[in-house]
């Protein structure tokens, strides 16, 4: 580790260096990044579970509107780095898939920036290959990156090696070109094992589900501006992880209005950054 950093600042002094001077300048604010290698061995999973989970929400909530569900998968594998709610308490935390751009993301960038509230993006490899700035915005604003995989691929079909590519050919390449470190993770599909759970704590993530999302994905089928603030709106509950897709026009058309809702009912955003070193 202190090998490559050294190299690195070695070949950051090229870049900073003042002709007028025999002295190199490095900047002082580069962060201190882990890469992480990944060299898991498959015998030590081989008492979990790889069945697959295909994480969805039924209708039972408890009295404070937190889906059943949640609180069940909480008490079965929060000893695997896992958040399915991220409190009891009177707050959100708002979460968005990005597995591809349509134009959406900057109108949601900016009403999130209206509001000052930050929210997680999950990317996958091609949102950090063809967007880099907006990737690069995401971060300057105050908000945090996810790793959504490089592939989106269903992790409890994959081999332990497989899976620690696809989680960590995304984790080093946001650090090689943005200098940002992933802690968060979420499967593609929302499908996870008791084994690729185990395997994402390993390589030092955590598992992010979430407690409410609804049907906003489909481009071509979008629900109407009422239909959908209704639907948010009716289903707030405390420690909620809401799962929004940013590809939604819907989404991007009536988020303004539904953090003013939220908001008005004395309902908080936590701020991200509280869950990104979760252990």
């Amino acid at each position: 580790m202190k090998l490559l950093l050294f190299c690195a600042l070695f070949l950051l002094q090229g870049c900073f260096f003042d002709n007028s001077s025999t002295v190199a300048h490095i900047t002082d604010d580069i962060p201190e990044m882990t890469i992480i290698d990944g060299n898991l061995n498959p015998e030590n999973y081989s008492d979990l579970s790889a069945q697959k989970i295909a994480w969805g929400l039924g209708p039972s909530v408890n009295e404070l509107q937190q889906p059943i569900d949640s609180l069940q998968a909480i008490e079965k594998f929060s000893h695997l780095n896992t958040l399915f709610l991220v409190s009891d308490e009177n707050e959100i935390l708002l979460t968005f898939d990005n597995g591809y751009e349509n134009g959406n993301t900057p109108v949601i960038l900016d009403t999130l920036k209206k509001h000052d509230v930050n929210a997680v993006f999950f990317i996958t490899s091609q949102y950090a290959i063809e967007n880099p700035d907006l990737v690069q915005r995401m971060i300057d604003e105050g908000h945090v990156i996810g790793n959504h995989s490089w592939h989106h691929k269903s992790f409890p079909e994959l081999s332990i090696e497989t899976l620690t590519d696809e989680i960590l050919s995304l984790h080093n390449y946001m650090i090689e070109h943005h200098q940002y470190e992933m802690r968060l993770l979420r499967p593609p599909m929302g499908e996870f094992s008791e084994r690729s759970l185990a395997v994402a704590k390993d390589l030092g993530y955590t598992t992010m589900m979430w407690s409410y999302a609804y049907y906003d994905y489909n481009v071509n089928d979008q629900p109407s501006h009422a239909e959908a603030l209704d639907k948010l709106i009716s289903h707030l509950h405390p420690g909620e992880i809401l799962l929004l897709h940013a590809v939604s026009s819907t989404n991007m058309d009536i988020l303004d209005e539904f953090i003013d809702q939220t908001l008005n009912k004395g309902i908080r955003f936590t701020n991200p950054s509280n869950y990104h070193n979760h252990q």
